[in-house]
């Protein structure tokens, strides 16, 4: 059950403009509820409509705010939840909110910047979406090149000042900047960049958000040494790395799946030793369609598991996978 104090909790950010839009949405659906289909002639009770929590909750899914947390864009970076990988990302995961905290209440530190490095597909954006999404913070947004696919160069720094402005009148936000490299039109033959978004990145990394507004921007790369060379690296507070799973962690993920018999993911795991997350997945993805085409539903399902010698041979095939 929920009470309309729950309602207005989930109107942060929300204009007045779209607050009248919710509750014009919630009565469309009050109405819906009265209007017989079987007969359109037929006379409204008004006497009987009601708005209810659960029109007020339609409507908030069909009215979403222009300002505030993109908690679908960050959901889409982690799309197999954020599952236990062992101590190591654990670890760094507490680490990261505990700079959640240290923005939530800091005084004396307005601006807190966190990069995540490491391999290819080590889960550096599935960690910084799940902080994004933990915190709870009023404004998340995610920076990243699929978002500025046909831009110009100076379109594609407009686009990122224009994120962090509106992030300065949020009271407490979070900006994701993700695979930096890319942002930065990188090309390792050269090496190329653009040095027009390196510098806005590095003028906006270093200026203070406006009296009274926090900010935390994680960054993300698996290109450390060409941030370094830019200087980029220098202009965050702290660098953490997300490594590949090594046997331990490869285990504890392939628990949580519950794809493998017990007696097999000792075995599974000695295989996935030194591989990145992403790959993983991938991988038990291709082996749970089965040696003879079985059902992947029925291996996530639990009523049957992969086989330890399908799961070797779907390895021993693939040359690589492109993350």
């Amino acid at each position: 059950a929920y009470s309309y104090l729950d309602a207005a909790a989930r109107t942060k950010n929300y204009s007045g403009a779209e607050l009248e839009g919710v509750v014009k949405s919630a009565v469309s659906f009050a109405l819906n509820r009265q209007i017989s289909m079987d007969d359109l002639t037929k006379p409204l009770d008004e006497e009987s409509i009601k708005v209810t929590m659960d029109d007020f909750l339609h409507a908030l899914q069909e009215i979403v705010p222009a300002f505030g947390a993109s908690t679908d864009d960050l959901e889409r970076c982690r799309l197999n939840g954020m599952v236990d990988c062992g101590e190591r990302h654990k670890h760094i995961y507490q680490r990261a909110m505990l700079l959640v905290g240290q923005v939530k209440v800091s005084k004396g530190s307005p601006l807190v910047t966190c990069l995540l490095e490491g391999p290819s597909g080590s889960g550096k954006t599935a960690m910084a979406a799940t902080i994004g999404i933990d915190s709870d913070f009023p404004y998340v947004k995610i920076i990243s090149a699929e978002t500025m696919i046909g831009r110009s160069e100076s379109s594609k720094c407009a686009q990122i000042v224009k994120v962090f402005e509106d992030a300065y009148k949020s009271q407490l936000s979070i900006i994701i900047l993700d695979d930096i490299e890319r942002l930065l039109e990188y090309v390792a033959i050269g090496p190329r960049f653009s040095n027009l978004i390196s510098q806005t990145l590095l003028v906006l990394l270093k200026r203070l958000p406006p009296k009274g507004k926090n900010m935390l921007v994680i960054g993300t790369t698996s290109e450390v040494g060409f941030l370094e060379s830019l200087g980029i690296c220098d202009a965050f507070s702290v660098t953490y790395h997300v490594p590949t799973l090594d046997k331990a962690d490869a285990r504890k993920v392939l628990q949580g799946l519950h794809v493998f018999a017990e007696d097999d993911i000792d075995l599974a795991a000695e295989a996935l030793h030194d591989m990145p997350l992403k790959k993983l997945y991938m991988l038990v993805e291709m082996a749970a369609q089965g040696s003879m085409g079985g059902s992947a539903e029925a291996i996530y399902s639990g009523k049957e598991k992969i086989s330890l010698n399908h799961f070797y041979d779907i390895m021993g095939d693939i040359v690589s996978i492109r993350l």
